[in-house]
């Protein structure tokens, strides 16, 4: 199974901020802007909240209530109407699906999607960011792939259900991709956690935050020491020089890619990952 680390969800340059922590602990993954699609912010549901107000309070601009947000990954089913067949999917094309396809992404890999985020506070009704709380890249949801689909190369009536979704609408290159997810989540050894095959991890816990709690730099990571490449040709994409890892007793630490949506890595060659893999589906 190949495991992929998947950056989505406001920041400073796509959105302008980041997304919320609420002070009951849950996380807000708030879709990034997009003009293309049909649904707008105050449309949508984030793990319970409008997605309207909170980007309106967080930026501070009324009118981003009624912009356009893109719903990719797509896999909270409250967030929009469904139809009775929907299932979580997740689009990619251009450079992100080049490197999935080259990385031999396919059923059966799991996607982790990892974001920005930050505590906030209330501020007389309105949601503010707490000032002494840094922004910290959090685990936030996932999905299982199930199937995928080159989306030029569907049916005009394939999909029916999936048509909404922002992959099948506007300027797409020859590589735009639909990643369907799976009914259930099945882990490598045949541990099945008896969860969806995608979903929202919905509130915050220390385990799925990938910064260290101490540095002030989200890229800074702090992660479980079955991370640490047994070489650098096998160690995540995009983070295949020495000088950015560090292994420390029990754990390891990364400088993470700025750049690069996808992260891609082969747990057949990191059999030790497995039981934190299992420990994120706990209480999902």
């Amino acid at each position: 199974m190949r495991l992929i680390l998947s950056r989505k969800g406001f920041d400073s340059s796509a959105g302008g901020c980041p997304s919320p922590i609420l002070p009951d602990g849950r996380l807000c993954s708030l879709p990034i802007p997009d003009k293309q699609s049909p649904w707008r912010y105050c449309d949508i549901t984030v793990n319970g909240e409008n997605a309207g107000k909170l980007v309106t309070d967080l930026t501070g601009e009324a009118k981003r209530t009624s912009h356009f947000a893109h719903i990719d990954p797509d896999v909270d089913r409250r967030a929009l109407p469904r139809d009775a067949n929907w299932r979580g999917l997740l689009g990619q094309d251009s450079t992100a699906q080049a490197h999935l396809r080259n990385q031999g992404v396919t059923a059966g890999d799991l996607f982790l999607f990892f974001g920005l985020f930050r505590p906030v506070e209330d501020a007389n009704g309105r949601w503010q960011f707490i000032k002494a709380e840094p922004a910290r890249h959090i685990i936030w949801g996932w999905l299982q792939v199930g199937a995928v689909h080159s989306v030029s190369n569907l049916a005009p009536a394939a999909l029916p259900w999936a048509r909404y979704h922002p992959h099948f609408s506007g300027e797409r290159g020859p590589l735009n991709t639909l990643y369907e997810a799976s009914q259930e989540l099945s882990l490598p050894n045949g541990n099945r956690p008896e969860v969806s095959g995608y979903g929202i991890f919905s509130h915050y816990q220390p385990a799925r935050q990938l910064s260290a709690q101490e540095s002030r730099k989200p890229s800074q990571w702090r992660l479980p020491q079955a991370f640490y490449p047994p070489s650098m040709e096998a160690a995540l994409t995009y983070h295949q020089k020495p000088e950015r890892w560090q292994l420390e007793e029990n754990h390891c630490r990364l400088n993470s890619a700025a750049r690069g949506q996808e992260f891609v890595l082969d747990t057949q060659k990191y059999p030790e990952i497995h039981p934190w893999l299992t420990s994120l589906f706990t209480d999902a």
